[in-house]
């Protein structure tokens, strides 16, 4: 049996905290984990900068609103998940979630939690588990799923290398060029192509 895996931001839907940085006017949000492969280092950074600009969970939340998925995502995860199994590994946040997931059709999403204040200040999060993308895929194969991934950033790399079937999608130069071996896509129809041939 297979199970599709999933990233997130950049994926299916636009990176949150550079919506969050263009609304904000804040440039430095900008960094994502296409940029910065440590996450706990990229998060106690932005957490920071939330912090210095009295910025909390409602601000961002604001945000979230606005956003659309990617031109195509509904679509394509409709009809991935009208062949098979699909899930989506995302080291995003509940509290940030919920509204894209409502516009996505409410897909299988595991993903982490934000510890807020009672006045809305972000002062920490949790982690499901460590390595939570690569945890997840190895707990699927655990109970007899072949993995196929999909992403586009640092953080995607050890679930996708892990899966039967890895693939970078809207990734980074960088990315792929230290990464040659992986068929990168840009287009939904293509992914779907890819793990159609593969499932």
């Amino acid at each position: 049996m297979n199970i599709v895996c999933l990233d997130m931001e950049g994926v299916l839907v636009p990176e949150i905290w550079i919506a969050f940085s263009e609304a904000s006017g804040i440039p430095e949000l900008r960094r994502t984990t296409r940029d910065e492969p440590d996450y706990d280092k990229l998060m106690r950074w932005r957490l920071g900068i939330l912090k210095q600009h009295g910025l909390g969970l409602k601000e961002i939340q604001a945000t979230i609103a606005t956003i659309d998925p990617l031109p195509g995502a509904k679509e394509f995860l409709d009809e991935l998940r009208s062949i098979t199994q699909a899930v989506i590994l995302s080291d995003t946040f509940s509290q940030f979630a919920q509204p894209l997931m409502k516009k996505l059709g409410w897909p299988t999403l595991l993903c982490n939690e934000l510890v807020v204040a009672p006045d809305g200040e972000i002062v920490d999060y949790k982690m499901r588990c460590e390595n939570t993308k690569l945890s997840t895929v190895r707990a699927f194969q655990s109970v007899g799923f072949e993995t196929i991934a999909a992403g586009d950033s640092f953080n995607d790399l050890a679930m996708i290398r892990a899966s039967k079937a890895g693939i970078l999608f809207r990734s980074t130069d960088a990315i792929k060029r230290d990464n040659p071996d992986l068929p990168a896509v840009d287009d939904f129809d293509d992914l779907l192509s890819i793990i159609k041939s593969v499932i």
